[in-house]
């Protein structure tokens, strides 16, 4: 009985000891932070507007002192990805993009993900979407586009990154517009739709300036429509949707964005190196040259500010798909 009690209070103590010295590492790990490279995850095709912002960003970081290491895992509307994200380790070695179409998904339960499988580290950039057709396309005006799909119910298919997403959204919205049906051909990202775009094997796309602009600046593209209520600095001569008298905003304002996000149960102040490093970069003068060329706005929120208005945006998509989709 004496031994035993020994034994426990030994024990008890060992057990104190390493607390106290696990409760000191903390700060240290985080004060070190990062010692290593960093994979980031990007959870669509190579070529796409996440795979371009990252591969911008990514000497950038670089700068800050992030080394990271950028991998593509297409799939599931960005669920493939996310899910390598939220059962990797807390330890800041592991994030990936998350946008509203991944958002969408987890919103409406087509994904085996929750929003509180990650930490949400601070928000990239807010990216409107545009309807784009082929360059060589006979349609050179919105108006046009539309009536063409009247005059084609249920045969001019609109490709899109994803399903039950954003892009899905708007382009369920360009059909009722016309007021018919249409063929929704989704693809594993935006790279993949601009290549299918620019081969003739679907009649428009709905996609972001970011992913489009070179090829529409080519001539490879048109930019026919902006889902948006004002015109784009990036592309004036577009007109809004509005304009054409559809309104793709019915059921209240939606937003596209990209934020990085980490497995749940990262350490607040790893957290917190993570945003600061990531802030320095986005709002370091070579990327606001970047977005500003690109057409995309960079908004760094973080924190508490950014967990409402993941949530916010996520019950705003949920509300729209239900009223689009389920009809």
């Amino acid at each position: 009985m004496f031994t035993k009690t020994v034994w426990s209070v030994a024990a008890a103590a060992a057990i104190a000891t390493a607390a106290i010295a696990t409760a000191g590492a903390a700060p240290a790990a985080a004060q070190d932070y990062p010692s290593k490279e960093v994979r980031w995850i990007i959870p669509w095709n190579a070529g796409g507007s996440n795979d371009i912002m990252a591969r911008f960003l990514q000497p950038i970081l670089a700068e800050q002192g992030m080394s990271v290491v950028i991998e593509n895992l297409p799939g599931g509307t960005g669920a493939v990805g996310m899910g390598e994200v939220a059962t990797s380790q807390p330890d800041g070695y592991t994030m990936g993009n998350g946008t509203s179409s991944t958002l969408a998904i987890i919103a409406q339960k087509k994904a085996p993900l929750k929003n509180s499988d990650f930490t949400n580290i601070i928000r990239v950039s807010v990216d409107p979407l545009i309807l784009v057709v082929p360059g060589n396309s006979e349609h050179d005006s919105l108006d046009a586009f539309l009536a063409h799909m009247k005059e084609n119910a249920g045969e001019v298919s609109i490709g899109t990154p994803g399903t039950n997403n954003l892009n899905h959204i708007f382009a369920a919205m360009t059909a009722r517009g016309a007021g018919v049906e249409y063929r929704h051909v989704p693809f594993p990202g935006g790279s993949r739709v601009v290549a299918e775009l620019m081969g003739n094997q679907v009649d428009a796309g709905v996609l972001k300036p970011s992913e489009t602009i070179e090829q529409i600046k080519a001539g490879e593209l048109k930019a026919l429509g902006a889902f948006s209520k004002e015109r784009l600095d990036v592309l004036p001569d577009v007109p809004t949707f509005a304009e054409a008298g559809v309104d793709v905003f019915p059921y209240g304002p939606v937003v596209q964005m990209a934020y990085i996000q980490a497995p749940a149960g990262l350490d607040p102040a790893v957290e917190e190196k993570m945003a600061d490093i990531f802030e320095a970069a986005l709002t370091s003068d070579k990327f606001k040259e970047f977005a500003a060329k690109n057409g995309f706005v960079i908004d760094p929120i973080r924190g508490d500010e950014l967990d409402a208005e993941v949530d916010g945006v996520a019950g705003a998509i949920a509300e729209v798909a239900s009223q689009i989709f389920s009809q």
